[in-house]
């Protein structure tokens, strides 16, 4: 059964700005997820093998993104082990990270521009990069 999508808290205005707040962040996650969700390699990962309850995981990377982008403190997780225990399940690729970057990446380019745009799909590079040396075997 394909899970039901976001539905966005506020409209995207037609100005293309930065990420400034934590709606923008919250705009940026659900739009992405809706992407990921739709995504013939990627959902089967989150949905099926993770098994997440994708409202709650959304919850979770909001406040991650609040925390790196604007600098919230609301995350205090551990990002790389919870990723861990899902490369233990399921082999993950090199395209499983190209994917997701560039879902991400497009993500951003439709809705924001500016410096905090810009240091997303950076640190987004660099998230890929770091998760792919710990989760491909």
């Amino acid at each position: 059964m394909k899970p039901v999508l976001f539905r966005l808290e506020a409209e995207v205005s037609d100005a293309v700005r930065d990420i400034e707040n934590g709606q923008d962040v919250g705009i940026l996650v659900d739009r992405f997820y809706d992407k990921v969700l739709a995504d013939p390699l990627l959902a089967p990962v989150f949905l099926d093998v993770a098994g997440i309850d994708i409202l709650e995981h959304t919850v979770h990377i909001k406040a991650y993104w609040r925390k790196l982008l604007l600098n919230g403190d609301d995350y205090h997780r551990h990002t790389m082990n919870i990723h861990r225990r899902l490369a233990e399940k399921t082999r993950i690729t090199a395209n499983h990270f190209d994917r997701w970057l560039a879902l991400f990446t497009e993500n951003i380019d439709e809705l924001f521009q500016g410096e905090n745009a810009e240091r997303a799909k950076k640190v987004a590079g660099h998230i890929a990069e770091n998760m792919a040396r710990v989760m491909i075997r």
